[in-house]
């Protein structure tokens, strides 16, 4: 099969740029290890295109299916995804304690595709360790066949090429604040903070307040930043995460198909009361998230793709390493649908989703489960100063939290081993 826009573009995750996220889930008994591996192995048949390797040919990085096992460790330090030390997959498995965590190249899928994946694993687990046979319904299990809108053409009866630029499209702010100009630190400095919020609170105050729980977090973010380095008069930008596959109505397609909205906070409307904050970020938020801009997402994405196709690899990795090298907002959100593992939900105490904040300076991912929101917040710096700020802020709500654990970022890289021959020199 010839090679679509859609398909995973595997360059775009390299030694330099890992561009890896995670799911971690805390159940409510320790994890047993030969049980998760067994549980991994069996979700094979039904997730295929998850269980791969890169392979080179011509121009491109592809996946190509790879029979070996994937990893499942006894240990939350970091590993490297593509490797010897994997089984050369493109994701691995991490457990500790009550803890485990799926970690995957972020170029293959996101967040709303793996967390199906997650829920199956868990799911054959959970039956197993329980012995308890749940309810199926919801779940995607091994015996059960793929439907064409999984694995498929994510959009069929589009026509990409007629599309036309959307009515508004939002030019961005060129000289944004960015927090590493005062933290410039390394990745072995990134730190994570891992927050609880009650569900009902959160609606609550977003329903009286004009917002939506991302809209909700960008404001208070960037009010957090402007409290704590208030003479800087550059405009804070948060890059609010659209699905637009959902937006298309595919949400069932394991791609890629993710991008950011811009949401502005100048620093002339910084003393604007959190009603007027907010109104005015979920204004600028609806006005992007069109099934318009995302059909223009598309069209967009595929002449990328097709011009890049024209390039040699190497020049293409060093193209993609430059522009996730590049900071496109203050801070980002990110907000999975995860809701509720169903039947497992009595076994589950806490969600959080991880990514790298690389082309922000902060990223905060957001899940919700057990009536309870998680927040990954990671930054790429080691102050606290942001997020005591954060927390000052959230208080000021009258929302309650809980922090749940600080600890350094263990996300795990990427290095390509034994793919490359002496005639593809890849510095990837």
């Amino acid at each position: 099969m010839p090679l679509q826009y859609y398909d995973p573009m595997l360059y775009a995750s390299t030694s330099a740029n890992p561009n890896v996220m995670s799911v971690t889930v805390t159940l409510t008994e320790p994890v047993e290890g030969e049980l998760l591996r067994e549980a991994v192995e069996q979700c094979r048949v039904r997730f295929p295109y998850f269980y791969i390797r890169p392979r080179v040919e011509g121009n491109e990085l592809i996946p190509v299916p790879n029979p070996l096992p994937v990893i499942v460790r006894g240990t939350w330090a970091p590993t490297l995804l593509c490797s010897r030390e994997t089984n050369y997959h493109l994701m691995a498995f991490k457990y500790e304690g009550n803890r485990l965590a799926v970690e995957m190249v972020h170029s293959i899928s996101d967040g709303a595709g793996l967390l199906p994946y997650l829920k199956s694993v868990l799911y054959v687990y959970l039956s197993q360790k329980c012995q308890t046979q749940y309810d199926p319904t919801g779940f995607r299990l091994p015996g059960q066949a793929i439907p064409d809108t999984e694995i498929g053409d994510p959009f069929p009866g589009i026509d990409v090429d007629s599309v036309e630029a959307p009515f508004y499209q939002k030019p961005p702010v060129a000289d944004f604040y960015q927090l590493s100009n005062r933290h410039p630190v390394g990745r072995d400095h990134w730190q994570v903070y891992f927050l609880k919020l009650p569900e009902d609170q959160v609606i609550r105050y977003c329903r009286d307040n004009d917002g939506s729980p991302n809209v909700l977090i960008s404001a208070l973010l960037a009010r957090a930043i402007r409290q704590a380095d208030p003479d800087d008069e550059r405009t804070i930008t948060a890059g609010v995460a659209i699905d637009h596959k959902a937006m298309l109505g595919n949400s069932d397609n394991y791609r890629l198909f993710a991008n950011i909205a811009s949401v502005d906070f100048p620093k002339e409307r910084s003393g604007d009361d959190i009603l007027k904050t907010c109104t005015i970020a979920r204004g600028q938020l609806m006005l992007q998230a069109q099934p318009e801009n995302s059909l223009f997402y598309l069209k967009t994405k595929k002449m990328g793709f097709e011009r890049m196709r024209q390039l040699p690899l190497q020049a293409k990795v060093d193209l993609i390493n430059k522009a996730l090298g590049m900071k496109r907002s203050t801070v980002a959100v990110s907000y999975a649908n995860s809701r509720s593992f169903g039947p497992l939900d009595s076994c589950i105490r806490e969600v959080y989703c991880l990514g790298e904040p690389t082309v922000s300076d902060i990223l905060c991912e957001v899940a919700c489960v057990n009536h309870s929101f998680f927040l990954a917040f990671s930054q790429a710096f080691e102050s606290r100063d942001v997020l005591e700020t954060f927390l000052r802020e959230m208080e000021s709500t009258g929302i309650s939290y809980e922090v749940m654990r600080t600890e350094p970022y263990r996300l795990s890289g990427v290095r390509y081993d034994d793919i490359l021959d002496e005639t593809t020199p890849l510095n990837i």
